[in-house]
């Protein structure tokens, strides 16, 4: 299904997710890079040696849950915008979603945004509670409060999908 429609099959995405008991420990890191491809700025950008790769650069990068911190130096690193970090941590009800987002303008912390899962649909409105930009690379990284049960779900917005009021 992915090489024919660009979505992850739900067997790719359990490959990528990491486990409950990890969720349960704060913000983690979740690559969902599925293509084969000469690329490994996210294993440079983690101090903490979480991503690495096997042994060649087109493998895919594989994610120790037990070394990543959930920084997110990563997010704005990856040229194809498959990685995010996940809080369920957050609240009893909402999760934080880390996304890289490139268009502008870009929301600002407090605005809601048009959040979408991995087909481009409609999920809800969702409040941008952080917004990260360090103008070196034009990757912005958004912080979305998303409902717990979205949070490995929701994985971009709507550009210009983004308003003041919930």
């Amino acid at each position: 299904m992915l090489a024919e429609t660009g979505i992850p099959t739900k067997e790719d995405l359990l490959a990528v997710t990491p486990p409950d008991e990890r969720f349960a420990k704060g913000p983690v890191v979740v690559v969902e890079c599925f293509q084969e491809i000469p690329c490994d700025p996210c294993v440079d950008a983690c101090a903490a040696g979480a991503i690495t790769k096997d042994r060649d650069i087109n493998d895919l990068p594989r994610v120790d849950f037990g070394r990543c911190n959930g920084c997110g130096v990563c997010i704005a690193q990856c040229p194809g915008l498959a990685i995010f970090v996940v809080d369920r941590t957050y609240s009893a009800a909402q999760a934080v979603v880390r996304i890289p987002y490139e268009y502008v303008p870009v929301p600002e912390k407090g605005q809601y945004a048009c959040g979408l899962n991995r087909a481009g649909e409609e999920m809800g409105w969702f409040e941008v509670v952080r917004r990260i930009s360090d103008g070196k690379n034009k990757t912005a990284v958004l912080w979305l409060a998303v409902p717990q049960d979205l949070a490995m779900e929701v994985r971009n917005i709507r550009a210009g999908g983004f308003r003041n009021n919930g």
